[in-house]
């Protein structure tokens, strides 16, 4: 027998999705995505019942069966709807059935769609939809060099309109050459990075507090134009969030010289009890948000994002690496041990990065380089000043 080693590697590529509003007719699609709803729930039914996501399987059970009773659906959509029923249970591991709703979003993939230039066609009952793009500007270049994969046709009820998320891939950047920075997200600063950067949050809470007072006023009246008013400010309240987290991220995602950007797994935050008022901050600001838009935007441009544990990041001393829940008080850090003092947020992200540091040398056995370019990374019982902290011991 050959001794025959193969080696595969699998390139991830970069994927963008942008969400487009089109002139489709609503009359046109509302009942294509109507039936394939009730395709898709009779997928999730037989999954559920057999135990199995098995797509070859689902379509020898069904498709003959769905197809002579949904004769105008393309073949190709019951197809897609069947992929789409299976991947949803699998996410689910069978611990719940998943539903599509009446007018649920419908997904496209290259046998179901094309797109020529702006023109872009896609199946439906009868004859086949038919629009011309109108591309935002800031879209322009993934639209015009990237790779369409796929996309999903969405109806909204707030505006009528029927719009269209086309996914785009293209190749991933070169990795950066560059160093790594520590970031500590919160509530007072929203964001604080290790090399000194403070993005701060008192002109969210003032927004929050507001958004919260119109809130309590409008729902106390109950009237139907309080209503419609609840659901516009909703609106505007998150495209504001959005709006923020997009110039929090792509600040940080520009420092130059940095090539990693190490964050907090903050997984479960909302899930511990730390009482009404800050379980309400927690809960009003979207932390993965800004995650999320910090990974795509460093991708673009060959950075990446890491993830260390949370637990005593803000209690730790940067400088000796000593624990005590009594180092930091509000916005002040100062180690009871070593004396030394910073701000709490900023002492905090030197912990993330330092943490890192240490993880990435543990895993590459390179300890002692590490000691070299991170002296305090390598060993969190070093004591370095000898300046006294008020009022420690």
């Amino acid at each position: 027998m050959l001794d025959i080693v193969f080696i595969v590697i699998y390139y991830i590529n970069m994927l963008r999705t942008m969400s487009i509003p089109t002139d489709l007719a609503p009359s046109q699609f509302l009942p294509l995505m109507k039936t394939c709803s009730q395709i898709f729930n009779e997928h999730v039914k037989w999954s559920m019942e057999n135990k199995t996501y098995n797509k070859g399987r689902a379509h020898k059970s069904l498709y003959a069966d769905l197809r002579s009773r949904y004769p105008e659906v393309p073949s190709a959509l019951i197809q897609s709807v069947r992929d789409t029923a299976m991947e949803a249970v699998r996410a689910q591991k069978f611990k719940r059935a998943p539903r599509k709703s009446e007018y649920g979003a419908l997904r496209y993939d290259a046998r179901t769609m094309s797109l020529r230039g702006e023109r872009l066609t896609l199946s439906c009952i009868g004859k086949r939809g038919k629009t011309i793009l109108k591309v935002p500007e800031y879209f322009r270049e993934i639209f015009d060099n990237w790779t369409l994969k796929g996309a999903a046709v969405v109806w909204k009820k707030r505006d009528g309109r029927i719009w269209v998320h086309m996914v785009f891939e293209t190749d991933t950047p070169r990795k950066t050459e560059g160093g790594v920075a520590g970031i500590d997200r919160g509530l007072r600063h929203l964001a604080v990075t290790s090399d000194g950067q403070f993005y701060s949050g008192s002109r969210i809470r003032a927004n929050q507090r507001k958004y919260l007072h119109n809130r309590r006023t409008l729902q106390a009246k109950g009237t139907p134009s309080a209503r419609r008013r609840l659901k516009a400010m909703s609106g505007r309240e998150k495209r504001f969030s959005q709006d923020v987290n997009h110039r929090i991220s792509k600040g940080i995602a520009q420092t130059p010289e940095t090539a990693t950007f190490v964050l907090e797994d903050l997984s479960g935050i909302r899930a511990k009890r730390r009482g009404k008022r800050l379980n309400k901050w927690l809960g009003s600001w979207p932390f993965y948000q800004l995650q999320m838009f910090l990974q795509y935007k460093a991708e673009k441009l060959g950075k990446e994002v890491a993830f260390v544990d949370a637990r005593y990041t803000s209690q730790r001393c940067s400088r000796c690496g000593h624990i005590y829940k009594g180092n930091r008080k509000g916005g002040a850090f100062c180690c009871v041990r070593c004396g030394y003092t910073d701000h709490a947020d900023l002492n905090a992200a030197k912990n993330i990065r330092d943490l890192y540091i240490l993880s990435t040398a543990r895993e590459n056995g390179s300890v002692e380089q590490a000691a070299v370019n991170q002296p305090y990374a390598t060993d969190f019982g070093l004591v370095a000043s000898h300046q006294a902290c008020p009022g420690g011991s």
